[in-house]
């Protein structure tokens, strides 16, 4: 695990296996084998399946922090609010469709909160630094959205994409859940209603700035 540390490699390795086998196959020695080290190694640093968890949820906060300043970084001066309203349509499209292991990891992890107070209070300092930095993004595009405006984007957005994932291709169509770019029109306008006119989304599904 060259230029990573032992702790950050195990817990990339705890969200690879939340994403890949679910909340029940999180075990030490899963981790050790995704990780590729020894077995033991997980549990001499995470002794238990609860710290376990609340590394991985740890990390994924810090990969969101770390998203969210690059993203502060590459967005221009001159943002407009139809960049604003084309960024969610590809984040929705990356999620589900090109990368779903951190959304995936996530609802483990949302699951396992309910019973796991550490984990909890992780997860709910995520989705408190995600709702400002999203609050601000609006905000320098001139739209005035608000903290609470945008943790119901956040939430909209994560109940979309699991059921995204989760139903198959005609309940998706049934219920208007098959074309991301669509839904995440949609998303946006409902947490945004005061703009709702938004021409089509461009593809930004890169991440990497607009």
């Amino acid at each position: 695990m060259p230029g990573v540390s032992r702790r950050v490699a195990l817990a990339d390795a705890a969200i690879a296996v939340l994403a890949r086998e679910g909340g029940r196959g999180l075990t030490h020695r899963s981790v050790d084998r995704e990780a590729g080290v020894p077995e033991g190694t997980a549990k001499n640093y995470f002794p238990t399946r609860e710290a376990l968890l609340e590394a991985a949820a740890g990390r994924m906060a810090d990969q969101h922090r770390a998203a969210v300043r690059r993203l502060r970084e590459t967005t221009p001066k001159t943002v407009a609010a139809e960049d604003v309203a084309a960024l969610y349509p590809a984040l929705l499209r990356r999620a589900v469709e090109t990368d779903p292991t951190q959304i995936l990891a996530m609802f483990e992890l949302y699951l396992e909160a309910v019973r796991r107070p550490g984990v909890r209070a992780a997860l709910g300092e995520m989705a408190a630094a995600n709702a400002r930095a999203a609050a601000e993004l609006h905000r320098s595009a001139g739209l005035p959205t608000g903290e609470r405006d945008a943790g119901l984007l956040d939430a909209y957005f994560l109940g979309a994409a699991i059921s995204m994932l989760a139903l198959p291709t005609e309940a998706r169509r049934l219920v208007g859940l098959e074309d991301p770019e669509s839904v995440g029109r949609e998303l946006f306008a409902a947490a945004v209603p005061q703009r709702n006119d938004y021409p089509q989304c461009r593809d930004i599904a890169s991440g990497e700035g607009f």
